[in-house]
């Protein structure tokens, strides 16, 4: 995907529309499909939830694990005389307008090198639509995610193809969708994919019992850094969804919730915190940590001085 979706939705905690208001839904799922310019983008905005619906919640923007190459897109040239296949093969869907000015080379050249399997019209098409999926993600979602669609149509057994479809049905609400896709680029990929995203699309399923099974798992265990955080933020909003408002806070004590640290990552994990001390009853704690929230937000994407100003009887 191109690198302009700068996916700064979050999955938790965040406040206004990166989160789902009300939702608790935490974390912000994970990295996303590569884009242009040689960045992977940030496809893997949170479910909008976080405790309190506010944002925060992972980065999107952290890589994941590296993709092997999946399959061709097509079951090869149909027979000459039509035959079964022919037949069986259902046609395609009309497909979103691609611009003139949209061209392959935008897309990041380790999603086109998975795209080598492809006959080169097709994946020069394929690409073409992966760039405006990411250009229109933040903006249009659901146009996004026409043109992610029509990129899936076309090449389906490669993995990033599906991660993409996923990722882009995430942002625009269809979590069934979003979940389908994600566990098909795991089978193809292999690792654990993007656990935070699936587990939140569970969530947006209204199933926070299964968002807090994978958060159990053993592939969530060989989690690390940004990861493991994204993926205890949405279990920490799965909590909240279910009322367990002290075990959301202690889901969320681990060495990464140090004050001293900045950053988005960091901005969003201190809010979920604090919206779960909020929740459970510790306001003054609450309002320390959307402090520190406030002070680690380095590009807005909390809400935390409003929450602050909330709580202290500012507005």
């Amino acid at each position: 995907m191109s690198d302009n979706n700068e996916d700064r939705r979050s999955y938790g905690n965040g406040g206004s529309d990166r989160s789902r208001s009300g939702d608790s839904r935490g974390g912000s799922a994970g990295g996303g499909p590569r884009g242009s310019g040689g960045g992977r983008g940030n496809a893997g905005g949170g479910h909008r939830g976080g405790s309190a619906d506010r944002r925060g919640g992972p980065d999107r923007r952290s890589d994941g694990p590296p993709r092997r190459r999946g399959g061709e897109g097509s079951f090869g040239p149909p027979p000459r005389d039509g035959g079964a296949y022919a037949e069986r093969r259902a046609p395609r869907p009309e497909e979103p307008d691609l611009p003139d000015e949209v061209e392959a080379g935008e897309l990041d050249p380790e999603v086109r090198r998975d795209l080598l399997s492809l006959d080169k019209s097709n994946a020069n098409a394929v690409a073409r639509h992966l760039v405006m999926a990411g250009r229109l993600i933040d903006d249009d979602p659901r146009l996004a995610l026409a043109h992610a669609r029509a990129a899936r149509q076309r090449a389906g057994r490669v993995a990033v193809v599906r991660e993409t479809a996923g990722i882009t049905a995430y942002h625009a609400g269809e979590w069934a969708e979003a979940l389908s896709e994600l566990r098909a680029a795991r089978r193809m990929a292999g690792g654990p994919g993007l656990l935070a995203v699936m587990a939140d699309c569970e969530r947006g399923l209204g199933r926070p019992e299964r968002a807090i099974e994978l958060g159990r798992s053993e592939e969530a265990r060989a989690l690390s850094g940004d990861e493991a955080t994204e993926l205890r933020i949405v279990v920490a909003g799965a909590r909240m969804d279910l009322g367990q408002f002290d075990q959301a806070v202690v889901t969320l004590q681990t060495p990464p919730l140090d004050a001293s640290q900045s950053g988005s990552t960091a901005a969003r994990l201190f809010y979920a915190y604090a919206d779960a001390l909020v929740a459970a009853g510790r306001i003054e704690d609450g309002l320390k940590w959307f402090l520190n929230s406030a002070a680690a937000d380095l590009d807005g994407d909390t809400d935390a001085e409003d929450r602050v100003a909330e709580l202290s009887g500012e507005q």
